[in-house]
């Protein structure tokens, strides 16, 4: 069995490198980080589960394990309970999402980069509307944060393209040895 869901396998071999770049997370960081519940979310939308082999489609289903866990939980001993089948996760992801922008000091920008990089790759091509316009407005916001312009998706498929001149020619020389 692959690891990667289908919707991964026709990408660019750039892209999907990409992807598991980030899979990982960053190395020396707390396990409750705030970094490791979007992590968690990530994962979930480019991996298959490993305990039952099952592809998640929100943030909080409570199977997964530790490291395609939920993001946040919704348990009937949860005040915030809410029945699983017409839930809106993305409220919930909100104070997620801003409690990692209040933490990225604490991370490696090595890791951010290829964070950001892979939210993009997901909020271009994920196959689900819903993660998909999600994870594009997490990449806008990242790219925000760091003063930036979002990069469109036909310069991003041109830069990792799986074409050696396409790749040099928007990359630093420096970096091409």
């Amino acid at each position: 069995m692959i690891a990667s869901q289908k919707w991964t396998h026709s990408l660019p071999v750039m892209q999907q490198s990409v992807l598991f770049a980030a899979v990982r997370g960053p190395d020396g960081i707390a396990k409750y980080h705030p970094c490791k519940f979007l992590i968690r979310w990530y994962r979930r939308c480019i991996l298959i589960g490993a305990l039952d082999h099952n592809v998640f489609t929100n943030p909080h289903d409570p199977r997964g394990g530790s490291f395609t866990g939920p993001s946040f939980t919704t348990t009937k001993e949860n005040k915030n309970y809410i029945a699983l089948d017409h839930f809106d996760w993305r409220p919930s992801m909100e104070p997620i999402v801003s409690d990692y922008l209040r933490a990225l000091d604490e991370l490696p920008h090595h890791f951010q980069l290829h964070f950001l990089h892979a939210a993009q790759i997901i909020g271009y091509k994920h196959p689900d509307d819903l993660i998909r316009t999600w994870w594009c407005d997490l990449y806008e916001t990242l790219v925000q944060d760091m003063h930036l312009q979002p990069e469109t998706e036909e310069a991003m498929d041109y830069r990792l393209s799986d074409n050696e001149w396409q790749w040099r020619e928007k990359s630093h020389k420096a970096t091409q040895e």
